[in-house]
C-alpha cells in the first residue's frame, strides 16, 4: 500500500504525538496511585466535609463498575444512589425525572471519525434507543431514551466497532476537541488531529486521570477558518507562527490559555509561554495533575479550575506545573507572535475548498443538532460514495463531509436535499445553538430545543439577514449552549404567570462573542416568556438592520454601541403588546 505525502505527515504527526505521550509518561505520572485519597484527606485534616461524589469515588473507582451495570441490565434495572453518579464514568446517564432511561454520550477525539461508526452508532440508536442521535457543543454524539436492559450490549458493541464513552460523563477529562477542517483547511497553521488523538489515548491508558474534582475540558485550536472555542476550555492550546530573531527558533508553537469557563464567566487567560507542537501533551497532563492537587473536593460549585486559578493565580499554576515537567516552559509574549489568520463565520455550513486541489468539504446543517438514524446512514454513504469517508463533527452541532470531488457538489448537495438536511443554511440558521433543555435534563428550566426550532422558525420568515449571528439556547446556568458567548444569548428561567403559577421563559444576553472577538454577553431582559420571544427577538432583528452604521457593523457592534435600555426600547413594544 502506498501513502499520500498527506497520509506520511499525518502518520508522522501521530507518531510524534505518541511519543510526547509516552514521554508524558515518565514526567507527568504519580509516582503513587493514590493521588485523589491524598487530596481528598488533606481536606479531612483541615476538618471540613467531603461532597457525596468524592464519598462515592472513594468507594470506587468508577472504573470499576462493569459487573454493577452488568447485574443491573440483567435484572433491567437502573442504578440507584451513587451509582446513578458512577455509571457516568462509561459515558451512561440516568436522565431522570425528565426521562425514565439512558442517555449514552460517547467520546470522539478532534470530531473526527469514520462512515462506518456512525452507522454503528444509528444502530444502536435504533436497537436501544429513541432512533436518533444529538451532535454536541463538543463536538460529540448523544443517543436518547435508552432501556436499563441495554447497557451492556452498547458498551461492548462500541468496544467492537472501535468506539468508546469511558469518561464522557461525571468528573472526567471531556471529550478533546480540536479544529473540525484541520488538515483539509488551507489556511490552518498546524494540523492539530495527532495531538488530539495521542491526548485522547493518554486518557484513556492512565487509570489516575479519571475522578478528577470536578470535569475537565481541553481543546486545541490550529489556526483553521471554524473555530474549535479553544478560549472556553480549561486548557486551550493555540498553534502560532513565530518569526526569526525572537528568544526561540522560528517555528509554529503553542500558546497555552487555562481557566476558562464562560458559564461562570471567564474566557481562558493566556500564560505568557509558546511550547512546541510535541510538548502539548505532556503539559496538559501536567496541568491536569496540579488540579488533581489543588481542586476543591467539598464544593461542587467551586470545584472548576477557575477556582483553582482564583485562588493560588496563574504564574503559581505554571510553576507547580513545571515541576512535573523536564525543564521551565519558554516565555514569549503574545505580541511576537503572528497574528492567528481570521476566523470565518458560519464556515462550518456549505461548501468550501479544501487545500487539497479539486476538493471541497460540505458543512451539513442539523436540526438544532438531530439526526434521524435513517439521516445518519445516509450521510455515511454520502460520505463513503463522494467523500474518504470521513465525518467531521463541530461545535456548533452540525457536521461536516469532507474530501469531496469539487465536480460532485451537486450530487451531494442532491443527496443531502433527499434525506431532508440542507447544505447550505440562511444566517440565522447556520448557528442555532440549543441545549438538550427540560425535555431530556433535570436542570434545566425550559424546553430549549422546542423554543429554539419554534424561534427559527418564526424569525426565518419574518428577518433576512445579511451577516452572520449566533443565536444560543441554554436551559440553566451550567450553559452547556454557552450562552454568554452568542450574539444573542438565552438562559432558561421559570417566570412568573399570575398569582400562583409560572411558564417557561429566558433570560435574555446581548453582544457575546468568541475569537478574535471575545466578550461575555450582557444581560439586557430577564424573565421573558417564551411565546414572546420570538417577537422580541424580530422587532431586534430589524432594530439592527435599520440602525446599524453601515452594512458591515456587526450585531455584536451594534449591541456594545447601545446601553441596555436603548436596546430594551428598541424591542419595548413587543413586550408592551404581550402583556
Amino acid at each position: 500500500m502506498r501513502f499520500s505525502e498527506e497520509q506520511k505527515l499525518y502518520l508522522d504527526g501521530l507518531g510524534r504525538g505518541f511519543a510526547a505521550a509516552r514521554a508524558a509518561q515518565a514526567t507527568a505520572e504519580p509516582a503513587s496511585r493514590d493521588i485523589h485519597d491524598t487530596a481528598r484527606n488533606r481536606f479531612l485534616a483541615a476538618g471540613k466535609t467531603l461532597v457525596k461524589e468524592e464519598e462515592a469515588k472513594r468507594a470506587r473507582h468508577g472504573l470499576d463498575m462493569w459487573n454493577i451495570i452488568a447485574a443491573n441490565a440483567a435484572k433491567g434495572e437502573f442504578p440507584k444512589g451513587s451509582d446513578v453518579f458512577l455509571y457516568k464514568f462509561h459515558g451512561l446517564f440516568h436522565v431522570v425525572p425528565t426521562q425514565d432511561s439512558f442517555m449514552l454520550r460517547l467520546r470522539i477525539p478532534n470530531g473526527i471519525f469514520d462512515a462506518a461508526k456512525l452507522s454503528t452508532v444509528a444502530d444502536l440508536a435504533d436497537d436501544h434507543g429513541g432512533g436518533y442521535a444529538h451532535v454536541t457543543t463538543r463536538a460529540n454524539l448523544q443517543i436518547r431514551e435508552i432501556g436499563p436492559r441495554a447497557p451492556l450490549d452498547i458498551l461492548q458493541r462500541l468496544a467492537e466497532a472501535g468506539l468508546t464513552s469511558r469518561g464522557a460523563g461525571a468528573d472526567n477529562i471531556r471529550n478533546i476537541t480540536g479544529g473540525p477542517t484541520a488538515g483539509i483547511d488551507a489556511q490552518e497553521v498546524y494540523d492539530t488531529r495527532p495531538l488530539g488523538l495521542a491526548l485522547h489515548h493518554a486518557i484513556l491508558n492512565h487509570r489516575e486521570l479519571f475522578g478528577l474534582p470536578r470535569k475537565f475540558n481541553i481543546a486545541f485550536d490550529g489556526g483553521g477558518a471554524v473555530s474549535s472555542l479553544e478560549d472556553t476550555n480549561d486548557v486551550g492550546f493555540s498553534a502560532v507562527r513565530v518569526a526569526a530573531g525572537q528568544n526561540l527558533p522560528a517555528g509554529v508553537y503553542f500558546r497555552v490559555a487555562v481557566g476558562g469557563i464562560t458559564g461562570h464567566g471567564d474566557f481562558a487567560g493566556d500564560l505568557g509561554v509558546a511550547i512546541r507542537p510535541e510538548q502539548c501533551v505532556p503539559v496538559a497532563l501536567a496541568m491536569v495533575r496540579v488540579f488533581i492537587d489543588e481542586g476543591d473536593r467539598t464544593d461542587r460549585k467551586r470545584a472548576r479550575l477557575k477556582y483553582v486559578l482564583d485562588r493560588i493565580g496563574h504564574q503559581a499554576f505554571l510553576a507547580a506545573a513545571e515541576k512535573l515537567l523536564p525543564e521551565p516552559l519558554p516565555r514569549l509574549a503574545m505580541t511576537v507572535c503572528e497574528p492567528r489568520p481570521p476566523l470565518q463565520r458560519h464556515a462550518h455550513v456549505g461548501f468550501h475548498r479544501q487545500r487539497q486541489p479539486g476538493l471541497v468539504y460540505c458543512g451539513v446543517a442539523l436540526p438544532l443538532g438531530r439526526m434521524t438514524t435513517a439521516q445518519m446512514r445516509a450521510i455515511a454513504a454520502i460520505a463513503d460514495r463522494y467523500g474518504s469517508g470521513t465525518i467531521r463533527l463541530t461545535v456548533w452541532q452540525n457536521l461536516i463531509i469532507s474530501d469531496i470531488a469539487a465536480a460532485d457538489e451537486a450530487a451531494v448537495r442532491a443527496a443531502l436535499a433527499q434525506i431532508g438536511l440542507p447544505a447550505e443554511a440562511s444566517h440565522l440558521r447556520a448557528a442555532f445553538v440549543a441545549c438538550t433543555g427540560n425535555t431530556g435534563c433535570r436542570f434545566a428550566a425550559s424546553d430549549t430545543k422546542r423554543h429554539a426550532f419554534d424561534t427559527l422558525t418564526y424569525l426565518e420568515n419574518r428577518v433576512a439577514l445579511d451577516t452572520p449571528l449566533n443565536i444560543h439556547f441554554t436551559g440553566c446556568h451550567n450553559s452547556c449552549a454557552q450562552h454568554y458567548i452568542g450574539d444573542i444569548g438565552l438562559l432558561g428561567a421559570k417566570v412568573a404567570s399570575g398569582a400562583d403559577s409560572e411558564v417557561e421563559g429566558y433570560h435574555v444576553y446581548l453582544g457575546g462573542g468568541y475569537g478574535e472577538r471575545r466578550e461575555l454577553a450582557r444581560e439586557v431582559w430577564r424573565d421573558v416568556p417564551h411565546e414572546q420571544l420570538p417577537k422580541v427577538l424580530e422587532r431586534l432583528l430589524h432594530a439592527y438592520l435599520m440602525h446599524r452604521n453601515s452594512a458591515a457593523e456587526t450585531f455584536q457592534e451594534f449591541t456594545q454601541r447601545h446601553s441596555c435600555d436603548a436596546l430594551r426600547a428598541f424591542a419595548g413594544q413587543a413586550l408592551a403588546e404581550a402583556a
